[in-house]
């Protein structure tokens, strides 16, 4: 006898969203910089999610036009699925428009009475009577343990393996790990990383490292073949061609401030 289809079924699932830090909030402002930023190419973004980050903005955030903010988005094919940093007075009314609240980063908590008194200037200590001499031998021991350097542990970062080709159509994110891959990344497929990635075949489609904001996070890859590729959410695309000294060649892509450096893989810069 078959077994009957559950009607529903609930998966933990990754969702990747952009984040868009907003400095200012009128519409015709943000449209000019989202058209030089992606250059008049229609489907830049490929409707990501994205996620409305207000806490940079110098006047506050009363009088958000939420209406007009979303609808200008969807014309760059931006999602908007939630609001980060928003004042609790601004809850119900982004609420009002189906989007989610965002809490972002928790802030840094206010050192309390006991912290403070541990921080103050403690007596100095009493000197204790002088000890009986020590031996040549124990001395020149005592001397070689203080100066032998002590060893730093530092946790080994976790990192996810890929073995077989991704597929167009296909995304995987390594979430709070590295991403290596073993074989192609084809044309359509999407990898994400918080960390680095690291590419041993050609790598097409997409690559996204340090998703979750480490701007130290870098791109491997032994055939540079890619349509886009992101360090810390600052995209570099491939709309012109490759650089042709570095097209198909073992490369590897790192943010310096805010520009995507596309370099040899063994620079010395």
């Amino acid at each position: 006898m078959q077994k009957a289809r559950k009607p529903i079924e609930i998966k933990i699932s990754t969702v990747v969203a952009i984040s868009a830090i907003l400095h200012e909030t009128d519409p015709a402002a943000l449209d000019k910089a989202l058209k030089d930023m992606t250059g008049g190419v229609s489907d830049f973004f490929e409707d990501e999610f994205a996620v409305l980050d207000i806490g940079a903005l110098d006047t506050g955030a009363a009088g958000i036009d939420w209406t007009a903010l979303v609808a200008l988005f969807k014309r760059y094919r931006l999602n908007a699925v939630a609001v980060r940093n928003a004042p609790e007075e601004l809850h119900a009314e982004i609420a009002a428009q189906g989007l989610s609240i965002d809490g972002g980063a928790p802030r840094p908590q206010q050192p309390d009475a006991a912290a403070e008194a541990e921080a103050a200037p403690q007596p100095a200590p009493v000197a204790a009577p002088a000890q009986p001499a020590q031996t040549t031998q124990a001395i020149q021991a005592t001397q070689a343990t203080q100066a032998a350097p002590v060893a730093q542990v530092t946790p080994a970062a976790a990192t996810m393996i890929i073995d077989t080709p991704v597929r167009a159509g296909q995304r995987i994110y390594a979430r709070g790990a590295d991403l290596v891959i073993m074989a192609a990344v084809n044309n359509g497929a999407e990898i994400i990383a918080d960390g680095s990635i690291h590419v041993y075949a050609p790598l097409r489609g997409r690559a996204l490292a340090g998703a979750s904001g480490n701007t130290g996070a870098r791109i491997f890859a032994a055939s540079l073949e890619a349509e886009l590729v992101s360090i810390a959410g600052v995209y570099r695309t491939f709309e012109n061609g490759h650089p042709p000294e570095l097209a198909q060649k073992q490369v590897q892509v790192r943010l310096t401030g805010d520009r995507i450096d596309v370099l040899p893989i063994n620079t010395s810069k």
